[in-house]
């Protein structure tokens, strides 16, 4: 079995635009997710999927890996579909979709999710990584369970997904809505690992998308909502997706104290 990951990364983001290419620590954003995913013994390759020439340039300025896709994909999933089939990746293969602004992300939490997916049964086909919030951090507010640009998941007892939700999940009923203990919530992080197969079914439109995924602008839900299985691998780091100008700049603060 041949484990690859893949890095779809857009120049256009909503929020941030350039996102992949932003260098105030001295490194492009999306270097880091490179090397953090390189640094994974359990991955064999590591591509970045762009459809944009700048970050295509970037990427070979530190002797990364990089292919051009379409223009058109309505997700990073499709567009790391795309480049499993470029590849010729075989039904034995593992893919994982690591998303292009986590550049925290573990290699120690990859490794959990790629043995994890190893161990699996055909059934289950689909991966991911979620860590508790952490105590010491805001019970509400940015980065708190209350924030709907961290998303929250909830497993059943062997460790599968129930749901997702930028809503904070389950709802503290008792405390008034308020979060006394954030630990209680599972943020959800931006790394899916797919068994080759499934990863075909749920791209190129095969697979349109769903209610629940339209609700909360959350890819995952159309998953569910299929019927297909998710496992959640639950890891100790817990690493924070960059997502607004404000979450880069946090970064970049944190890259400084650690130096």
């Amino acid at each position: 079995m041949t484990t690859v990951a893949v890095i779809p990364a857009r120049y256009g983001a909503t929020r941030f635009p350039g996102k992949p290419l932003a260098r105030q620590t001295g490194k492009f954003l999306v270097q880091h997710v490179y090397e953090r995913a390189a640094s994974c013994r359990s991955i064999d390759r590591v591509v970045v999927a762009t459809d944009d020439e700048r970050i295509t340039s970037a990427v070979k300025s530190f002797d990364g890996q990089v292919v051009m896709t379409r223009p058109d994909h309505a997700s990073g999933t499709d567009r790391v579909s795309e480049v499993a089939d470029m590849l010729g990746l075989r039904d034995d293969d593992l893919v994982l979709n690591v998303q292009g602004d986590e550049p925290e992300i573990s290699s120690q939490s990859l490794e959990r999710l790629v043995g994890r997916m190893r161990e699996l049964t055909s059934e289950i086909a689909i991966g991911t990584i979620a860590a508790p919030f952490d105590d010491a951090g805001p019970g509400e507010g940015p980065g708190s369970p209350l924030d709907p640009n961290c998303v929250k998941v909830v497993t059943n007892s062997a460790g599968g997904a129930l749901y997702f939700s930028r809503s904070a999940i389950p709802f503290p009923r008792d405390s008034g809505g308020l979060v006394d203990r954030p630990s209680r919530w599972l943020l959800h992080m931006g790394v899916y690992a797919f068994k080759r197969p499934v990863l075909r079914q749920i791209t190129g439109g095969r697979m349109p998308a769903s209610p629940l995924e339209k609700a909360e602008s959350l890819e995952q839900l159309r998953w569910l909502q299929n019927g297909l299985a998710i496992e959640v691998v639950v890891v100790e780091h817990r690493s924070a997706g960059i997502d607004t100008p404000a979450d880069y700049a946090a970064f970049v603060e944190r890259s400084r104290r650690r130096v």
